[in-house]
């Protein structure tokens, strides 16, 4: 469904992740131009095929303008935000770029590895690690680019939304940061970082990877039920009724000897089979697969994932949009605004870095002013979507269950995503409670879930069922692999399916066995919900349509994994490479003086080698080596770099070659992102009664709506009575009921 037609993007440069984004906005239907476009490799022929050239006089009549690149750059090309804004008053205009347009390293030179490390990720990527020489990697799949253009997406879908002028600042750094959000939260409120080095089970009790016959399974046992289930599928061996391994915590305790157990049964069967028995007992599991296994995959055959794309004289399949989308006719009229806003109280607030880099524009309203969203959602993916929705302005009211209500309220997580939203507690085992949620749908705008395949339908608060009441509602839902197919029912969770599609088994060194790692998957998917969500409220606006979405996490991830995916059908099947790149070299990391202390570093060109030999004293025989003999002698240089970075300060080291104009970055812990300096003068972070917490992957010239996490059901009463006129005494009655739990 083509939610974006009659909205015209024009795609300047040959940056990555403005092509990224670009192939976001025309997958949805968008008519994108690009000036200027890569096409070089299969990667980027993919990522611009169906665009059309754009022609420079566009340039002053398109809706949004993306363009990438660091701001002493796109001011010597003549596209830097203000030249742009004189060509295009009206248009949306996105600047994505490695640092920001802002900022004392804005201009910085950087490549995937570099903003891997200074982003922080590389330090978590893998997961914790048994020997701290074991240098930190990069992912597969030029990720960076691909998350600042699923942020450049996000943000300039909110900017076509806002309805003036709007400018987005699209830091790649913080865009991958945002990632490791809990990390960040808990850095900037209590100061501490994670530690790289497993001291205990590195997470495995609730996920893990076991070998398998014919390679790996993932599980996820997390729960005692799960637990339970889990021991039934292994045949209910005589050691797992040992006390040892009796709770969680036992067994977080005594994680090394459980995890040989379990490893001694898995090796005896295929990886498919592990997870089959698994799922079988509702076990949370999936195998390790190959990228190119996806290819033959019927749940992905039957959404029609993959399409047909003609390249070096070949086809192959490439990805389609992880969107499952249906509309269906608004009973409002086309082009009205969004219902009115209730009176429940609404703050607003901007960040010091809130104004464009042109200034002088007058700020416009906030994007999604009057929006109202019910969210269904918890955990990390779709409160991750909804943070967004009520940042841009939305009035996002968020449904727990009693009790403990979301899971990320036993971290820091709900500290930052509940921010500006409102807090009820529903019972949804009760009739009344359902009955409020029902009624609550017949006033919203939106409604974000993504509970497992079936339930809301089962609860009857499917979309078919809240069409009835309400035929405005855009509904979207979030799901490990969508709401149809044969895997549909099949129980995920996103670090489970990261494995499933094939990113784990190749985030790695040769010869070490594969980690889970970093939860990846959700946040990424929340910067791909918000877009589409603010997709289909720019449709219902416009055509009087209303969506509904059906999206899969494992074709998220797989979309953003276009390039292994090309090369499992073009060259030789994908392997692990830790930090080797066919593009740089040298291109790898160095350990240096301090805990845990590493240094990236990556060469483009010969010009480049040469200034880092009049650097490190000891490559200056090799100044007249060309690229394909730097490969070659590989180990010779990076011995010599290993020599000269070790006794240094990775900070010190980076900021010498920085200077020189080369791509290099100190892995970054979450404590060393609060200290930033170039972080602080962008406003990324943003000052709380205990510390800092971090603000969203852009900047904007306008304000975004901020406010405080909610009580667990403190709004509960509030909303219930101004937007359902319910009286105290019919509120009262609910709660006697069990309809509302226990909370005030």
């Amino acid at each position: 469904m083509a939610l974006l037609a009659g909205l015209t993007v024009v795609q300047l440069g040959d940056g990555l992740a403005a092509a990224v984004c670009g192939r976001l906005f025309a997958d949805v239907g968008a008519a994108v131009h690009c000036l200027d476009p890569d096409t070089a490799s299969p990667l980027t022929q993919y990522l611009n095929h169906g665009k059309a050239v754009a022609t420079p006089e566009l340039l002053g009549t398109a809706d949004l303008l993306v363009v990438e690149g660091a701001p002493r750059l796109l001011r010597g090309l003549g596209r830097d935000p203000e030249s742009l804004r004189r060509l295009n008053p009206s248009a949306a205009i996105v600047a994505v770029s490695p640092y920001g347009q802002t900022g004392p390293q804005a201009d910085d030179p950087a490549t995937d590895l570099t903003l891997l490390y200074a982003s922080g990720i590389a330090r978590m990527l893998t997961g914790q690690v048994d020997d701290l020489s074991e240098p930190p990697i990069r992912p597969v799949g030029e990720q960076s680019a691909f998350m600042g253009g699923l942020a450049a997406a996000c943000a300039g879908m909110h900017a076509v939304m806002a309805g003036a002028p709007a400018m987005m600042d699209v830091s790649i750094q913080e865009a991958l940061a945002t990632i490791a959000i809990t990390e960040l939260a808990r850095a900037g409120t209590i100061g501490k970082s994670w530690g790289r080095k497993r001291l205990s089970d590195g997470n495995g009790a609730t996920v893990c990877i076991l070998p398998a016959r014919d390679g790996f399974a993932a599980i996820s046992p997390r729960d005692d039920h799960q637990w339970a289930a889990w021991l039934t599928v292994m045949g209910s061996p005589d050691w797992g009724t040992e006390p040892r391994f009796a709770k969680k915590s036992d067994r977080v305790a005594n994680w090394d000897a459980l995890h040989a157990l379990m490893s001694e049964w898995s090796r005896q069967y295929d990886k498919q089979q592990i997870a089959d028995m698994a799922q079988a007992a509702h076990v949370p599991s999936f195998p390790l697969r190959e990228p190119a296994e996806q290819l033959a995959s019927p749940q992905l055959g039957h959404r029609n994932f993959f399409r047909p794309f003609g390249v070096a004289g070949r086809v192959v399949q490439v990805p389609s949009p992880p969107f499952g989308i249906a509309c269906h006719s608004a009973a409002a009229q086309v082009g009205a605004s969004p219902r009115p806003s209730s009176s429940l109280p609404y703050r607003t607030g901007s960040s010091p870095a809130a104004q464009s880099p042109g200034g002088g524009h007058a700020a416009p309203p906030l994007p999604l002013n009057g929006v109202r969203v019910l969210d269904f959602s918890w955990v990390i993916a779709g409160p991750t979507t909804t943070r967004y929705l009520a940042a841009m302005g939305a009035e996002v009211i968020k449904v727990e269950a009693p009790g403990r209500g979301d899971p990320g309220r036993s971290s820091e997580l709900h500290t930052v995503l509940g921010q500006a939203k409102r807090g009820i507690v529903l019972d949804l085992k009760n009739p009344a409670g359902v009955a409020m949620a029902r009624a609550l749908a017949a006033q919203c705008d939106m409604l974000v879930e993504n509970f497992a395949t079936g339930v809301m339908d089962r609860l009857g608060l499917g979309a078919d069922a809240l069409r009835e009441i309400n035929p405005d509602l855009i509904y979207v839902s979030a799901s490990g692999l969508g709401r149809t197919g044969p895997e549909a029912r099949g129980v995920a969770y996103g670090t489970l399916l990261q494995c499933y599609a094939g990113f784990a088994g190749l985030n790695r060194h040769p010869r070490i066995a594969p980690r889970v790692g970093l939860a990846w998957l959700d946040p990424m998917c929340g910067l791909m919900l918000a877009f589409v969500s603010a997709a289909a409220l720019w449709h219902r606006r416009r055509n009087g349509q209303v969506a509904r979405i059906d999206f899969s996490m494992l074709e998220a991830m797989l979309w953003t994994m276009a390039e292994p995916l090309l090369a499992a059908q073009l060259e030789a099947p994908p392997r692990p490479v830790g930090n080797y790149s066919p593009y740089h070299a040298p291109h790898n990391a160095f350990r240096c003086a301090g805990d845990d202390a590493w240094l990236s570093l990556a060469i483009s060109g010969t010009a480049e080698w040469h200034r880092l030999c009049e650097i490190v004293p000891a490559l200056a025989p090799l100044a007249a080596l060309e690229a394909g003999q730097r490969e070659e002698q590989a180990n010779a240089i990076d011995a010599a770099l290993s020599a000269w970075a070790e006794p240094q300060a990775a900070r010190t080291a980076a900021a010498r070659l920085a200077e020189a104009g080369l791509a290099a970055a100190p892995l970054a812990s979450s404590g060393d992102l609060v200290d930033s300096e170039h972080l602080r003068a962008r406003g990324f972070w943003a000052a709380q009664t205990a510390g800092v917490l971090p603000g969203l992957p852009w900047r904007a010239s306008f304000a975004h709506a901020s406010g405080p996490a909610p009580a667990l059901g403190g709004d509960t009463e509030m909303v219930l009575h101004q937007l359902l006129q319910l009286s105290q005494s019919e509120i009262s009655a609910l709660r006697e009921a069990g309809a509302l739990g226990s909370y005030p």
